[in-house]
Order: structure tokens, then sequence, then C-alpha cells
């Protein structure tokens, strides 16, 4: 039986929490081997790659360093045989904080956790795989926010804007070397207690959405999966929207 990405070596970021374990686990499942980095959710990271079994492995480090995106793509490409043939720039942080009296090291906290380190990963993948006679894809993960801002995430929201910018640049530059580059922008994604800790938010969100349901992290993972395989062979700098149709709904 054949898979959509059999023969695909994959690097995902952030792989502990819920998207990124959905992510890793579907690319995995259309056979791919895949490596999870965590920067501290060490034993989270290492039981989803024991689910996954021998095609996979874990790589640990903080990616608001240069260095470190670097050191962990070569890390999963040498655990690959040499070859990094997906990349998916899935880590991030999303504080809740007022503009006023945001500090600029409030600022630089996220922007180089959710922005930096997806230009140094994407740099550092990109080298190898423009190598390779076959390339390779690099999906970002961006949000919904990224063109729906929402009060106390002025850090976030802009990072995430400026992601969706960075593969349309990349998709630009780095596409003559074979390498395609996209975005996926999920809406409201459900994880355990969410409903507990917001349900005015869920609420709304239920309300408005035209498909009725929160997302689910494999919502995310399909699209993902969908990007890096030969199906998307002709599409890159593109921003996939994944948000049950909330964002089709009229803001007046």
């Amino acid at each position: 039986m054949t898979h959509l990405l059999d023969g695909q070596t994959a690097l995902v970021t952030g792989a502990s929490g819920g998207i990124g374990r959905a992510i890793a686990r579907r690319l995995a499942e259309e056979g791919a081997a895949v490596a999870l980095h965590c920067r501290t959710a060490v034993t989270a990271a290492h039981e989803t790659a024991a689910a996954i079994g021998d095609r996979a492995t874990v790589v640990q480090g903080d990616l608001s360093d240069e260095q470190t995106c670097h050191r962990i793509v070569r890390e999963a490409a040498a655990w690959g045989g040499g070859r990094l043939t997906a990349l998916v720039n899935n880590a991030a942080v999303q504080p809740v904080q007022p503009l006023p009296g945001m500090t600029a090291a409030d600022w630089r906290t996220v922007v180089d956790t959710n922005l930096t380190s997806v230009f140094a990963c994407t740099q550092a993948a990109a080298e190898l795989m423009r190598t390779q006679p076959d390339g390779g894809t690099i999906t970002h993960i961006a949000s919904i926010e990224a063109t729906h801002p929402a009060p106390g995430h002025a850090h976030y929201s802009a990072s995430k804007a400026a992601v969706v910018m960075h593969a349309r640049a990349a998709a630009l530059e780095y596409g003559p070397s074979g390498i395609r580059v996209n975005t996926v922008s999920p809406g409201l994604i459900d994880r355990e207690g969410l409903e507990e800790a917001w349900p005015e938010g869920v609420r709304r969100w239920q309300e408005a959405v035209p498909t009725g349901r929160l997302g689910s992290p494999e919502d995310v993972a399909n699209a993902v999966v969908f990007l890096a395989s030969p199906l998307a062979s002709w599409i890159t700098g593109h921003n996939l929207v994944v948000d049950g149709g909330v964002s089709a709904r009229p803001t007046w």
C-alpha cells in the first residue's frame, strides 16, 4: 500500500503540543519518517515518537537561538540519512498581554519564537533541500489572527502576519531550487480544558463559524499533509486557511 509521503523525511517544530503532535502523527501515517522537535516538553515528545515507532526521533532545543535552529535541522537530516524533504514550522507562543504596557522584551520573546525561528529553520532547511534533486517543502503554521487581530495579541498577530509574508517571499526566492513554501492558518482549535477556561469565547465561535464546530488538531495536520504531498506540487506561496469558514463571516 502506498502513501502520500512515502520516502520523505520531515522535521516538525513544537511537536510536543496538540497541533504539533497531530502533524507528526499524520505525516508518519502517510509514510514519512518524522523528527519531532521540542524545547522543554521532552517526555511528551518521546511519548509521541514512541507511539509512531522506529520512524520517529526527537530533537531538542530553544528555537529563539539561531544556531540551535541550524543544529536541529542538521540533526534531523543526519537521522534521515542526509535528507530532509519537509519542514513544518509549528513552534509558537501565544501569551495574552495588552499592548499598552507591553515592553520590547515582551515583544521580542514572541517575535523571536514565532518569527525569527521560522526564518532560521527555513534558511537552514532550504540550504539542504536545494542540493536534493527533488527539492523539498516548507510549511509554516500561521493563524487567522494574521489578518484578524484579537485584543491582547498584538505581538502574536503581528508575528503571524509576518510568517505569512515570509512564506510568500521564501516561495519566490527558493522556488527555482524546487522548494515550495506555504502557510496553514488555523482558526480556533479545540484542546483539553478550552471550553472550561474560555466558555464565552467558545460559545461565540460556535455561533459564528458556518460549520458549527471548533477545529481539531487533525484538521490542521491534514492541511499540512496535503501541502507536503505531490498533490500540491504546483502550490507555493499560498496561505491555506483552516477555520471552518469563520473568516467568510461579515464583520459589519
